[in-house]
């Protein structure tokens, strides 16, 4: 199925640049791409679509929607196949901190492909998960180019067995709800935890229920035994919601401004420096 490394020797590239990036593929995958076009559009952040352009095949947001769903089904094929014996619940937990947006970037980084993407330098300054998220853009490409083997290829063989320890992540407890405030820390944002349901489950067990609130804008909702349990969990859900949700996020962002502008707004009438009672 995979060519051997004379290939890139044996085929004609216009250009010089094509041939140090097919490389460099290679170098990452194991194997060459059939269909650069789709690579290059993984690797073309928004940011450097044209000034008024439409098109969607620019850069790599839909590659990218792609490979997130292509991932997901790989690394629950594989943990289903891996862990034989665990429940479902340990099986979505170790999916979700191997899928998680960080995990994601430092992939994207300790395999070289951060420094494959283009990007203009005046993107957006919230936008911390370009990596990320043409790891996810990669796998999309791959798909399109070899289909689900290559890409399990590539996740089993050149990522999980090669990069990641899955039994040490699966191990470790992942703290939600410090990664929601330090994410809402580092882009100034503000954040509350808010208990919006507390009742006894069969008249005697406590349920809570919290609400994540950003910039006085909903986030999503979680259960939980304790309100420590309910925090968890809704922050859990805000992550996934932040991950997925762009218009969200970017309904957050403009909040802020919004309030930024208003705290910063001078105040109109400056009061009189006499006494009234005289």
């Amino acid at each position: 199925m995979f060519v051997n490394s004379n290939f890139i020797d044996r085929i004609k590239l216009p250009f010089r640049s094509d041939r140090e990036l097919v490389r460099s593929i290679y170098s990452i995958l194991g194997f060459y791409p059939h269909n650069l076009k789709h690579y290059k559009q993984a690797l073309a952040h928004k940011s450097t679509a044209r000034s008024g352009s439409r098109g969607s095949d620019e850069h790599n947001e839909r590659l990218e929607f792609l490979g997130d769903a292509v991932l997901e089904s790989i690394v629950s094929d594989i943990l289903y196949r891996r862990y034989r014996d665990r429940r479902e619940g340990f099986l979505t937990n170790t999916r979700s901190k191997l899928v998680q947006r960080d995990t994601l970037n430092k992939l994207a980084t300790e395999i070289g492909l951060e420094r494959l993407v283009r990007s203009n330098s005046h993107s957006s300054s919230h936008n911390n998960y370009l990596g990320g998220n043409a790891f996810e853009a990669l796998v999309g490409a791959i798909y399109l180019d070899r289909g689900y083997d290559a890409c399990m290829h590539f996740m089993r063989d050149r990522i999980l067995k090669a990069v990641i320890d899955i039994d040490r992540m699966a191990a470790q407890e992942v703290n939600f709800k410090s990664k929601l405030i330090e994410w809402a820390q580092k882009n100034k944002l503000t954040l509350e935890f808010r208990i919006i349901e507390e009742r006894r489950e069969n008249n005697s067990t406590p349920v809570f229920v919290t609400r994540t609130i950003i910039e006085g804008l909903d986030g999503e909702t979680g259960r939980g035994y304790s309100k420590k349990e309910s925090h968890q969990q809704a922050a859990k859900a805000t992550l996934a919601a932040l991950k997925k949700d762009k218009d969200w996020v970017q309904a957050i962002f403009d909040a802020k401004t919004a309030r930024t502008a208003e705290e910063e707004e001078p105040v109109a009438l400056v009061p009189e420096a006499t006494d009234d009672n005289l």
